[in-house]
Order: C-alpha cells, then sequence, then structure tokens
C-alpha cells in the first residue's frame, strides 16, 4: 500500500493578544508547558495543573483560530501539543500537525486504509490519537499497522502490520510509549477475533512480546501459564469465534512499578449461552490486566464483568493516583465502567478495594460484594438463551470518553449516562460467520419486551463530580442529549467538556457552575486539552459528530448536531468568529421514486437494513453523521444495485456486499428505505 506525507511550509505568524501583554508572558517567552502525553502523563487523570485560566476571567475566553478538516464521521483524538505544535488525528487515521498558535497546517499523513475497512468496524472510522516519543509520532491504523512519523516532516520511519489483514481486526486506540516500547491493542470482538496487546520498538518497529487476553485453541497449546489458566473457565468450542476480549482502548504504564495496565472487551459472541455453553467466567474478558512491561507477563487481573453477557467491556480509560483509603495512602488504578460501577483496586497487587454506582437505574446486578469485588448479578439479567431486558446498554454507563481527575479537590470528572437500557435477544440459529457481525444477537426479534423497552424512561446524559475515597457524588450537571464528550481539569478551578449539540462548556470544578460556553458547530466526542505557548495557556477541542451515537443514530439520545470536523483554539481575549458551512438536508424526506414491493419485502429489506446498513444509515433509516438514504436522489436509486454490489462509492468509504447479498436483496433494502422515507414524509405533515 502505497504512503504519502503531504508538507505544507508556512511562515508563522506570531499572534499576540491585548489581554496577554499585561502577563508575565515577557518571562517566559519561548517556553512552553506541553501536553505531550495521552492523559496529560503517565497517571493519565486528564488534569493540568496550568491556572492563568481560571473561574475569574475563564468568561473572556475566546476562540483564537479554528482549522477545517472536511470531515464529516467522528473525530475522537486527544490532540498531543510539544514544542508549540499540535499533533492530532481525523477519520481513516489521518494525522495532522498543526501550529498550536496560528492553526496552519505544517503537515499532514494519509496511511491510505482501504475504505472496504469500514465493512470490519463496529463503531465508525475513528482514531483517538497519536503518541510521541524521541522525535517521532507514532499512530496505528484501522487497517492494523503501527507507524512511526518523522516528526518535522510526517514522513514515514517505519511501518509494521499488528495483525492479520485477512481478519476482523481495527485499530481505533491511541498507542502508548513505555520504557522505548511503543503499545498498541485492537477491536474487532463483534466481529469474532482474538484480542491482543503488542509492544513494538520505538526505534525499529520489531515486536518485542505479544500478550493475548483470552485462550485460544487447547490444541494449539497455550502461550502462557495466564492463558493455560483462563482456558479452564472457558467450554464448548469459544476459539471458533475467536473468544473476543479486544483491549481497543485504553492502556496505561506505571514507570515506577514497570507495569502496563489495559482495560479487555466483550465476548465473541456478546452472550454466553452461545460462546461457552453458557457457563464459566470466561477470562480474560471484560477484565482489567496488568501486564509487565518489560515482557508482557501477566502479573494480576480482576475481572469486572464475571461471564460478560452484556457487552460491558472494561475498556473504558484506566487512571493511576494515589487515595488515602482507610487511613493510609494507596497507590491506586481507577476505572468508571461501563457496567456501571466505579472501581478502584490497588494498582501493584491488583487487590478490590471498593466498587460502587456511579449512575441510577443499574438492573443487571444488585451490587458487588465488598470483599471479593464480584458483582451480585440480578436473576433477571440472565436467562440462557432467552430474552433479557437490562440497564446499562451495550454503550454502557460511561464509554471511551476520557474523564479527568482534580488531586487537589481529590475529585473525578465522569461522561455518564444513566437509565440506559437494551433488549439482548440471543439467536439460537447463530453461527460464526466471518464476514459479518458476530454478535449473536437476534435482529428479527419482535417478542413482548419490546413494548416494555419502549415505555421505559427516558436515559439522561450528566456530568458527573465523584469523591472516589467517600464513594459518592458531589454535584451534577445534566445534559440536553444522553452523550457527552471527554473531560478537562484545570488548577484553574476549572472542568472543561463538550457536547453532542457542538456547545463547549467550562463549569466550577467546586460546585458545577456553568461559567462559559461556545458554539462549536458540530457536536463534541474528544476530550480538550490546555497547554503554554511562549508563556500563553491555551485551550484546543476538536468537534466531529459521529462515532457508535453518530452513526447509529438512536432515538431518543437528545439534542445532536452531525457536521463538518474542525479543530479549535481558545485563550484568554481571542475574538475569532467561528463560521460554520451549512450541512444535512433541510425539510422532511420525499420519496424520489414509486417502487411497487410488497408488506414482506418491505419487512424482509428492513430485516437486511438492521443487519448490514443500521450501523452507518442510522436506526429506522434516519441518519447522523453519514447519508440519510431517505433523502436519496433519483440518480441515486438508479445505482442503488452499483453502489451496494458494485462498490461504486467505495472511495467515499461505502464498501460493496456483493459477497453477502444479490441484487434482490439491495432492492428489498430499497424498498424498506423508501418506505421509511414516504412515513417520514407523512408524519411531517
Amino acid at each position: 500500500m502505497r504512503r504519502r506525507a503531504s508538507l505544507f511550509f508556512t511562515a508563522s505568524v506570531f499572534l499576540t493578544l491585548g489581554a496577554c501583554k499585561a502577563s508575565n508572558s515577557a518571562k517566559a517567552a519561548g517556553a512552553t508547558s506541553d501536553w505531550s502525553m495521552h492523559g496529560g502523563n503517565y497517571q493519565e487523570q486528564q488534569f493540568s495543573p496550568l491556572k492563568q485560566i481560571h473561574v475569574e476571567n475563564v468568561g473572556k475566553l475566546g476562540l483564537l483560530w479554528s482549522h477545517e478538516f472536511g470531515t464529516h464521521r467522528g473525530l475522537e483524538a486527544t490532540p498531543l501539543v510539544e514544542n508549540g505544535v499540535i499533533y492530532t488525528t481525523v477519520e481513516w487515521s489521518v494525522v495532522y500537525a498543526i501550529d498550536a498558535r496560528t492553526g496552519q497546517v505544517l503537515w499532514t499523513f494519509d496511511p491510505e486504509v482501504s475504505r472496504f475497512r469500514a465493512r470490519r468496524i463496529c463503531c465508525d472510522v475513528v482514531n483517538r490519537g497519536v503518541a510521541l516519543y524521541h522525535g517521532k509520532v507514532y499512530v496505528g491504523t484501522l487497517d492494523g499497522r503501527l507507524i512511526a512519523l518523522d516528526e518535522k516532516s510526517g514522513a514515514p520511519a517505519w511501518d509494521t502490520v499488528t495483525f492479520d489483514q485477512s481478519k476482523a481486526y481495527a485499530i481505533t486506540g491511541a498507542p502508548r510509549v513505555a520504557k522505548g516500547l511503543v503499545l498498541i491493542g485492537n477491536a474487532g470482538a463483534e466481529y469474532g477475533v482474538r484480542g491482543y496487546i503488542s509492544a513494538y520498538d520505538a526505534e525499529t518497529g520489531k515486536l518485542v512480546w505479544r500478550t493475548f487476553t483470552v485462550p485460544g485453541d487447547p490444541a494449539q497449546g497455550f502461550e502462557s501459564k495466564a492463558l493455560e489458566v483462563a482456558a479452564k473457565t472457558w467450554h464448548g468450542k469459544w476459539w471458533v469465534a475467536g473468544g473476543g476480549g479486544t483491549p481497543w482502548d485504553t492502556i496505561v504504564y506505571d514507570p515506577e512499578l514497570d507495569l502496563v495496565y489495559t482495560g479487555t472487551g466483550n465476548g465473541s459472541t456478546w452472550y454466553r449461552a452461545l460462546r461457552s455453553e453458557g457457563q464459566g467466567d470466561n477470562l480474560y474478558l471484560a477484565s482489567i490486566l496488568a501486564l509487565r512491561g518489560s515482557t508482557g507477563e501477566m502479573a494480576w487481573h480482576f475481572q469486572e464483568t464475571p461471564g460478560d453477557n452484556w457487552d460491558y467491556d472494561a475498556t473504558q480509560p484506566l487512571m493511576l493516583a494515589e487515595l488515602k483509603i482507610g487511613g493510609r495512602a494507596r497507590k491506586v488504578i481507577m476505572q468508571a465502567s461501563k457496567n456501571g460501577f466505579f472501581y478502584i483496586l490497588d494498582r501493584e497487587t491488583g487487590e478490590f478495594i471498593s466498587a460502587k454506582p456511579f449512575v441510577s437505574g443499574i438492573t443487571w446486578a444488585a451490587g458487588v460484594d465488598a470483599q471479593s469485588g464480584r458483582p451480585i448479578e440480578s436473576t433477571t439479567a440472565y436467562d440462557g438463551l432467552h430474552p433479557v431486558l437490562v440497564s446499562p446498554d451495550t454503550d454502557g454507563a460511561h464509554n471511551w470518553f476520557p474523564m479527568a481527575f482534580d488531586p487537589q479537590k481529590g475529585l473525578v470528572y465522569i461522561p455518564a449516562k444513566e437509565r440506559t437500557a437494551f433488549l439482548h435477544a440471543p439467536d439460537p440459529g447463530w453461527k460464526y460467520d466471518p464476514k459479518s457481525w458476530n454478535r449473536g444477537q437476534n435482529e428479527d426479534y419482535s417478542g413482548p419486551l419490546v413494548k416494555k423497552l419502549q415505555a421505559a424512561p427516558p436515559a439522561v446524559g450528566k456530568l458527573v463530580a465523584w469523591n472516589p475515597v467517600e464513594e459518592r457524588e458531589v454535584w451534577h450537571v445534566v445534559h440536553p442529549s444522553v452523550e457527552s464528550g471527554g473531560v478537562l481539569a484545570t488548577a484553574g478551578d476549572l472542568v472543561f467538556q463538550g457536547r453532542p449539540d457542538g456547545t463547549f462548556l467550562a463549569y466550577d470544578a467546586t460546585n458545577g457552575r456553568k461559567l462559559w460556553e461556545f458554539d462549536t458547530g458540530t457536536g463534541i466526542m474528544a476530550p480538550p486539552v490546555t497547554y503554554t505557548v511562549g508563556g500563553v495557556q491555551y485551550i484546543t477541542v476538536t468537534a466531529g459528530w459521529g462515532g457508535v451515537p453518530g452513526v447509529i443514530n438512536p432515538p431518543g439520545q437528545g439534542i445532536t448536531k452531525p457536521g463538518f470536523g474542525r479543530i479549535l483554539t481558545f485563550a484568554i481575549g481571542g475574538n475569532r468568529k467561528l463560521e460554520i458551512p451549512p450541512f444535512g438536508h433541510s425539510g422532511p424526506p420525499k420519496p424520489a421514486i414509486h417502487m411497487t414491493a410488497s408488506r414482506e419485502t418491505v419487512h424482509e429489506g428492513e430485516v437486511l437494513y438492521s443487519t448490514y446498513c443500521l450501523y452507518c444509515h442510522g436506526v429506522n433509516a434516519v441518519a447522523g453523521a453519514l447519508p440519510d438514504l431517505r433523502y436519496a436522489s433519483v440518480q441515486v436509486h438508479k445505482q442503488f444495485p452499483d453502489i451496494v454490489l458494485g462498490g461504486a462509492r467505495e472511495s467515499r468509504g461505502m464498501p460493496s456486499f456483493k459477497d453477502v447479498l444479490n441484487e434482490k436483496k439491495v432492492r428489498a433494502i430499497e424498498a424498506f428505505v423508501l418506505s421509511r422515507a414516504e412515513q417520514s414524509a407523512h408524519a411531517a405533515h
């Protein structure tokens, strides 16, 4: 595959803000306070000691510059900043280097990922950022490459493939660096793969160690004693579908203990009755693992959701801290888990310390055993192959969005969701299919639990300030949408967060009082960062709505704003006006053509749409970030088979489905889409 690095050399334009002239920037001229690591430092607390911007002057914060990426899918990267340069990624794993003071693009690197990979990615073609180390920028790509780039030019230094590209793996997470090793995980459990984390030499790209998260075929032997032990908790032929357990996001390193911590994902399939004959804890799914930094050997593990049956990954951000618990100082690791409980573990030993619910409405478990840390699973949460309705849903009470910890206040700020619910209906006829989803879900379920789900109270999105020592909420803010973006806390007593409606806000870290807001024009998912250049403090955030909520667009998620992606930088005294280009459709949809189809054909199309199309074009054909097929033109309908089967728009991210669909099935999908356009048009009148 060709590599391309484009260099744009521009004269650096120094912008001086009147409000900054009176500051002590002259004394610190040329000095920088960087955000050069994911989470800000090894502890990944998303906290900055900077306080030029504080509760008294944050109201004077204004836009300094913005840059339009022209993208229209999810932007999830945490920007890194070093020596006045911002390094970030956008959709399709494209890397940018941008002057932090002016917004000028210094270089870009496009790894030219095949757009067919969209078929094998569950949750949008996103990327959560890069790692920086010794003059290089490291990025993991959707097609499984780990690439080292020269930080000055963007030219590739080395490029290595981290997984079997014939399988449905992907990389969406940011790499981390530990003792000269670049660490990277992978995603793909929904499609049926076996998870692992790898460490590569930062200078050469050579593989140093690899640790699998679930056991493989016992007949082939086990890579470690830990996997041999884990195999005893599995049943049947789980390895046929891979097992899952992909460590698709969080990786944290403790240099003092030389331990790498990672969280593992759900199983393949989602349902234990299908993947493990309904038995066993299925180690090391939904677990936190501690690995020796030099060798990858497992030091300890803690499983948050034994025998996971609800897609409760433990891949949410992990945070290291020192807390005084029970009268003594403890080195801890913390996580606000997808399953709704806030966990604190001893990071040296893996000893369970505590777990309390940080949201209300949890129904899958009644609590967590205070001694073992094992959840007390509700009797209504699992019924073999029979459907169950549980909360939280598969997106969790907290997902990948970074939380922040203010060590001065002792508070963790969590992007949280409560009262979410999901109907799990295992498919008794499921068989592993390497070309499709392998969740094991019955897409055609229409039983009585559907009405119960529809009658459930609406979900709520919150920013929660949580005291981990006292195990309680201190304050919360309710959002106008269920989702919310990543969080930044600063020593200026501020908490910054973006929302899906495009609003970027600053709150008083003590009480949650809103102090400032700015309309960025499109939904925000990524966390903001802060840094200084020349003694001036800046705040940078990326806006771009997408990801799971943005492309699936589930109903009832509140106010969201799809649009073109951009990066924005703010400073005290900034006064730039943001010009927001128009996006999407105006007015209700109207069927572009008339198509005669039976009720049976439309229903067949609905099932096929839910299987193959929903994950980009939205629930019930109501799209968010990607094209809304209800608005498809006459020309698009004429090309329907060419687009879906022939790959006519693969270069734009719409791959061919000729290996799983035929023209008859495509026409059934088209009939369903047209029926939805007609229903929407009638509803509008």
